[in-house]
């Protein structure tokens, strides 16, 4: 396997040229653009994506162990398909809109100032992760595991309590109509 370390690839468009399969380790990719690409079965770990567009890229078997998004377009990604063994992502300030996480464990990652919108978090594992200022209007949550999740500062979700999983839950005041929309009741 393709073993490459420290590099900082910088403006590449991995849409005409794929990225080689391999292990990349405390890489850094920054204003590349991987949309549509094929990244399965390729090892992230440590690495850093800054101002990346990755939507719609392939990433099936693809691990991701400590990986930062910063400021990326991650559009219709379906991390249920990727390798979720060791899987630890920081996401912040990026647009993950109709992306998928059913049945995956979030546990170690952080999602922080990113718009979800549309995005999948069925059966998903979200335990204590801070969602501090994510937009999550029109996201699903069903059978998702939110214990000891923070919500306070996260905006437009709804989630129905009887089918989640919601103890130690953090929200805030202003939020609890997404708790309560399911119920029909008008909170004044």
């Amino acid at each position: 396997m393709h073993l490459v370390e420290d590099q900082v690839f910088e403006k590449q468009d991995f849409t005409v040229n794929r990225l080689p399969k391999g292990d990349y380790d405390y890489c850094t990719f920054i204003n590349c653009n991987f949309s549509e690409s094929l990244l399965s079965e390729i090892k992230f770990q440590e690495c850093e994506f800054i101002d990346c567009n990755l939507s719609s890229a392939n990433i099936t078997y693809t691990s991701f162990q400590d990986v930062q998004f910063k400021r990326c377009k991650m559009l219709g990604l379906h991390f249920e398909n990727c390798n979720t063994f060791g899987l630890a992502l920081t996401i912040d300030d990026c647009m993950l809109d109709h992306s998928s996480f059913y049945q995956v464990g979030l546990k170690t990652s952080r999602i922080t100032n990113t718009k979800c919108v549309h995005v999948d978090f069925t059966e998903a594992d979200l335990s204590g992760v801070n969602l501090e200022d994510c937009d999550f209007t029109n996201a699903t949550f069903q059978n998702t595991v939110l214990e000891r999740t923070d919500f306070r500062k996260a905006k437009y979700y709804r989630i129905h309590p009887e089918h989640n999983k919601l103890k130690g839950a953090k929200f805030a005041l202003e939020g609890i109509s997404g708790l309560l929309e399911t119920y029909q009741i008008t909170i004044e």
